[in-house]
């Protein structure tokens, strides 16, 4: 497969003429807002943080260290299933499953060490391994009788979540630490930590890391390649000889294993499994990847701005903590940034042409 076909997938009105409005004016204002909207935003909420943030002798309480390490620590989990939400999106697809499969992923964690018996590596690999068949599987339904990624994964959350009762008992599953029968290795514990001088979380760390892999795999690989092109124009890429079914498929496996990773690291953070762990999570990292600048109608995104999505999000949250805001005012003004986001999007691709 040569990088040359690929391009034609990826972009398959390259060779057409370019929209009247583009042809006037050169290059598209709304359209730079739109692609770094997620680092514009982050840079407008930590200004708005500076200027709204209570004060304590003279301090300014969100510039205070503790506070952006607990920031970035909130947003750890729904940032790495964010990650990979935005293979996902940027295919066209969305998987609704991933806080359920954070929360079965949490409880077999915690099962496995304290009633199994298992030790930390096997019970990670097992996790990791069970969130990565269970996206194989939601990807293959999906692709193999052709039914939207919406009901597959809606119908992937509710097995998720019937799973986790299952295995819980509808019981929260403690996680205590030791060397005996019944205990989780002390080694574990380290995921609720921090270090450099108790400053950063290694839960971040691991977000981080996670988030660096996956921008090298979507920007520097072939089938990072393969993604842009599938969502970009599906047919196309079909007819450029772009394996469609293999790339939707090994997307969703993505996601089940950041769930999965997501539910590892939540599990060590709160020392507990609850089939309940995750509600809600699939929305905050749709959330963050539309606002980091990821097409919701697909072929065009970056890791970058999700994880400026997610600490954008997260930096919010903490404002209207601060200033003792109702969590439904922060529900509504995240429902508020979405819209726009969405609004955005949509506006660009009017004017490129692209109609919805």
């Amino acid at each position: 497969m040569s990088d040359q076909k690929i391009s034609v997938a990826v972009n398959p009105a390259a060779s057409s003429p370019a929209p009247a409005a583009a042809q006037k004016h050169g290059v598209d204002p709304l359209a730079i807002i739109v692609r770094f909207q997620s680092l514009i935003g982050l840079v407008l909420v930590a200004i708005g943080g500076v200027i709204f943030s209570p004060r304590r002798h003279g301090e300014i309480l969100f510039l205070n260290p503790d506070n952006i390490a607990n920031i970035v620590r909130a947003v750890s989990e729904t940032g790495i299933i964010a990650i990979g939400m935005t293979f996902v999106i940027i295919t066209a697809g969305i998987d609704l499953s991933v806080g359920a499969v954070l929360g079965l992923s949490a409880v077999v964690t915690a099962t496995m060490m304290i009633s199994g018996g298992f030790g930390l590596i096997p019970t990670i690999l097992a996790v990791l391994a069970m969130g990565v068949v269970f996206g194989i599987v939601q990807g293959a339904i999906s692709t193999r009788f052709r039914l939207e990624a919406f009901i597959v994964t809606l119908a992937g959350l509710q097995a998720a979540r019937g799973l986790a009762l299952i295995v819980s008992g509808n019981q929260y599953i403690n996680i205590s630490y030791g060397d005996g029968p019944g205990l989780a290795p002390p080694v574990f514990a380290v995921l609720g930590e921090r270090l450099f001088d108790n400053t950063v979380p290694v839960a971040t760390i691991v977000f981080i890391i996670f988030a660096a892999i996956a921008t090298l795999v979507l920007n520097t690989t072939r089938f990072g390649r393969y993604v842009y092109a599938v969502g970009g124009n599906e047919r196309a890429a079909r007819i450029s000889g772009v394996p469609v079914s293999m790339v939707k498929i090994s997307v969703y496996a993505i996601t089940g294993f950041a769930s999965a990773l997501a539910g590892i690291v939540h599990a060590g953070q709160f020392n507990f499994g609850s089939a309940n762990d995750g509600m809600g999570y699939e929305l905050t990292a749709i959330a963050a990847v539309v606002i980091g600048g990821t097409s919701l109608f697909g072929g065009a995104g970056s890791m970058v701005g999700t994880v400026a999505g997610t600490i954008m999000l997260g930096a919010l949250a903490n404002i209207l903590q601060l200033n003792n805001i109702t969590p439904a005012t922060q529900l509504l003004a995240t429902a508020a940034i979405i819209v726009l986001a969405a609004v955005l999007q949509s506006l660009v691709r009017r004017r490129e042409g692209l109609g919805r």
